[in-house]
């Protein structure tokens, strides 16, 4: 079990999604820790941070039109789903098929 070490800490403040708190929680019961702050203590203790290779998919910035009627659309959905227009247009792109299907073809 990881143990507090001697030297004074100072709290870390992370945005983290609630799926990954539920597995802090889920991990502080398997392993009968008793803080969410040992559970991060024992997890960067566990990991290889040496081996970590981060995937570097690099961004270029693009400016595109579009209408009046689908950029209203945009915004109120980011609004409602509590997400930049960024994601929603991320999700747009990745959700297309690489080709049109028979039905749909223009």
């Amino acid at each position: 079990m990881a143990t507090r070490t001697s030297s004074a800490s100072a709290p870390l403040t992370f945005d983290l999604p609630v799926s990954l708190i539920a597995r802090i929680e889920v991990c502080r019961r398997g392993h009968a820790f008793r803080t969410v702050s040992e559970v991060i203590r024992f997890a960067l203790d566990q990991f290889d941070f040496e081996s970590y290779r981060p995937t570097n998919d690099p961004h270029r910035q693009i400016s595109v039109r579009i209408g009046a009627k689908q950029r209203v659309a945009l915004k109120r959905f980011a609004k409602k789903k509590n997400a930049s227009a960024g994601e929603l247009l991320r999700l747009a792109i990745e959700s297309l098929p690489a080709r049109p299907d028979k039905k749909s073809r223009r």
